[in-house]
């Protein structure tokens, strides 16, 4: 007999049409189902291997990271304690004053935060790091990746406010489910500082394989950051509308997401 969930199940990561025996559901679907609450703890609670992350984005050819650590000092108070997270417990090196050429250009920070899934940032965070420097060198002066441990989203507007810089985009591992347990998501700031509301970034969620591809991703963000220019500001004003996103007089309008991590 012709299975009549087999299509959408082939569509979404999604548990759908799994059956059952009797009142329960199949062995194998129980099994899954236990795996994957597995994996979704041990993206939360792995620690970040930094110096591997440091590795990947050496061979994508960025500079040297910069690391830092919030005020949330072990796993276990990081989960406790969301609001340790958002703040750094020691301040960030400054970096020396750019040559005059590179004044004129808009600075931008990319921030790497292990978040709630270090698993995402371990397979996701060098290849996006990428994918946003080749989307954004052309438009902004970008700095040396900050990566930032036992942190939340908000981290990088002491972190932008720190290096005077004009946006910052914070990649981050995103609550894990039963389905994925290793999502990245993006977080743009324009002009970050201590204080920022919820309501003034932009969130692109969902990012790696088999969901929204590092090159997409980067290409919305591109979009988003250039808009943000335009605008002069970021959060629920400031739209993803496609290609022509950022153009002159056509300023880029985006829900900002839920950075509640």
């Amino acid at each position: 007999m012709r299975d009549i969930w087999e299509a959408m199940r082939a569509a979404t990561d999604y548990r759908v049409g799994i059956g059952r025996a009797g009142d329960s559901m199949t062995t194998d679907a129980l099994l899954d189902l236990r795996e994957a609450q597995a994996r979704a703890r041990d993206a939360v609670h792995l620690p970040l291997d930094v110096d591997a992350l440091a590795r990947q984005l050496a061979e994508t050819g960025a500079a040297e990271p910069v690391v830092v650590r919030s005020r949330a000092a072990s796993r276990a108070e990081y989960l406790r304690r969301p609001d340790r997270g958002r703040e750094l417990a020691t301040g960030i090196p400054r970096r020396p004053r750019p040559d005059a050429d590179a004044q004129q250009m808009p600075r931008l920070g990319i921030v790497v935060a292990d978040g709630l899934s270090t698993a995402a940032v371990s397979h996701h965070g060098a290849p996006m790091v990428r994918a946003l420097t080749e989307e954004l060198a052309g438009d902004f002066r970008i700095e040396p990746v900050v990566i930032a441990v036992q942190a939340r989203v908000a981290i990088g507007d002491e972190i932008g406010a720190a290096l005077g810089l004009d946006e910052v985009i914070v990649l981050i591992g995103e609550r894990p489910g039963l389905s994925v347990s290793d999502s990245l998501g993006a977080y743009l700031t324009h002009h970050p500082k201590p204080g920022t509301r919820d309501s003034q970034r932009n969130c692109v969620s969902n990012i790696r394989p088999g969901g929204l591809g590092y090159a997409p991703a980067a290409a919305t963000l591109g979009s988003l950051a250039r808009g943000a220019l335009v605008l002069g500001r970021s959060g629920v004003d400031l739209k993803d509308t496609g290609p022509a996103v950022g153009a002159p007089g056509r300023p880029a309008l985006s829900d900002s997401g839920d950075p509640g991590r």
